[in-house]
């Protein structure tokens, strides 16, 4: 257990509970987990993971990462991966605290420091680094409004844009410029990213993403896998199953209901693609995920 998280980890504890909390601090979560977990699909968004207890691992371009926390994530677009949570080696449970990126308030704490040249387009939309000591001050500072919840509309945006600047100033400053740069091919991708989440539930056409995001079909395939580690069907097939999960969790559609409205045209081939994907198929893997959560809440 790393002890100078220790504040950090009482403020998330006190105000976060098992699950994702969205907390009164505009674009910051406290994830809290019961006990380690099985490997499952999950969205990361646009965002900064600081893990304060445990470990996680995530599994992109078929490599494992696995960070704890003397480390951070970054994650430059929404991305479907498969994530596993670790309690920390005493038992006690993960702790991590998410900030959802905003492009315009990184472009814009990007304009006041000294301008860097970033020829490079990142070769991945993920990285993890080592933590550091004016992070985890900054960071402790953000968490410690959640106390003090009058004082979070004047002071948060101040401490939500320190951290982003700590953040330009590391060794992911390269790939979180580019988050800010719409025209770079980072930004294109990510474009064609809300497209498909827009248009999720329709047939996926490559001309339109194509137009979308302002890219040949080559060079936005060759950008979409270098970043995403899919290609955009693929991405399309992660998303459509992800929330088909989530209308099946709700409990007020059938399975066959469920495949048309995520878009799909057979109600076999999204029972085959669910199976593969989430290991059962939809009506076990209900059964065994309410019961998952009946256990938490019983905890």
């Amino acid at each position: 257990m790393t002890d100078n998280l220790q504040q950090h980890r009482d403020l998330a504890l006190r105000h976060g509970r098992i699950g994702i909390t969205q907390t009164a601090i505009p674009h910051l979560e406290i994830n809290v987990g019961q006990s380690t977990s099985e490997t499952s699909p999950c969205l990361y968004r646009s965002m900064i993971c600081f893990i304060l207890q445990g470990s996680k691992d995530v599994a992109i371009h078929d490599d494992l990462l696995r960070y704890d926390a003397s480390q951070y994530l970054v994650s430059a677009l929404d991305l479907p991966l498969s994530g596993q949570i670790h309690d920390a080696d005493d038992g006690s449970p993960y702790v991590a605290i998410s900030l959802v990126l905003d492009p315009a308030l990184l472009a814009e704490v990007a304009s006041t420091m000294p301008a860097t040249r970033d020829a490079e387009t990142p070769t991945s939309g993920i990285a993890i680094n080592p933590m550091t000591a004016p992070l985890r001050d900054t960071l402790l500072r953000l968490l410690a409004l959640l106390d003090s919840p009058e004082d979070i509309p004047a002071l948060a945006p101040m401490a939500e844009r320190e951290l982003l600047y700590r953040l330009l100033q590391g060794p992911q400053g390269r790939l979180l410029r580019h988050i800010a740069q719409p025209e770079g091919a980072l930004g294109r991708i990510r474009r064609a990213v809300e497209w498909i989440r827009d248009n999720g539930n329709t047939r996926l056409r490559i001309e339109a993403l194509c137009d979308a995001a302002g890219m040949s079909r080559a060079s936005l395939h060759r950008h979409f896998v270098a970043l995403t580690g899919l290609s955009p069907i693929q991405y399309q097939k992660q998303l459509r199953l992800q929330e088909a999960r989530q209308l099946l969790l709700a409990g007020e559609r059938s399975a066959c209901d469920v495949a048309y409205a995520v878009g799909y045209e057979s109600a076999s081939q999204f029972s085959r693609e669910y199976l593969r994907q989430f290991g059962a198929p939809p009506v076990r893997d209900m059964r065994k995920l309410r019961q998952s959560i009946g256990e938490q809440m019983v905890g």
